[in-house]
């Protein structure tokens, strides 16, 4: 099972590509936390689990969720899933809404998130972050 945690510069380029300008994007987190979270030692952290470790993130991106305009919407235990890979399995689901994709980018683009960004890395085994525009599918009515 392959295993990710941090986009990569093709990620990026293919969000411009792919995801409209200009529209509200809702990000879909899948986390699977560590069991103990993997700091480096010359980042000096104490010892946490994976999801102290993510908790510490969560606080620490509040100001800049805040300063993009994001704000999470939902989030919750996930327990079971029901469609999926074989032996898949996650912790915690978060819905994160911005008010554009380039709202997003600023945030991941300014300096003061690059800094805490290592909590998150340390704290997750494996993740998913699917972004999502609300549309007319014709699927709901």
């Amino acid at each position: 099972m392959i295993t990710v945690v941090d986009p990569t510069p093709q990620s990026v380029k293919e969000l411009v590509a792919k995801v409209p300008a200009g529209l509200p994007v809702v990000m879909l987190n899948l986390l699977r936390f560590r069991e103990q979270a993997d700091y480096r030692p010359e980042q000096g952290q104490p010892s946490r689990t994976g999801r102290e470790a993510y908790a510490v993130y969560g606080r620490e991106i509040e100001p800049y969720l805040r300063e993009a305009g994001g704000q999470v919407v939902w989030e919750g235990a996930a327990h079971h899933v029901f469609i999926g890979v074989p032996g898949e399995r996650w912790d915690e689901v978060l819905l994160v809404r911005y008010p554009s994709r380039d709202a997003f980018l600023s945030m991941l683009k300014s300096p003061g998130y690059q800094a805490i960004t290592f909590h998150r890395t340390a704290a997750l085994e494996d993740a998913r972050l699917i972004v999502t525009v609300q549309g007319n599918s014709g699927l709901v009515k």
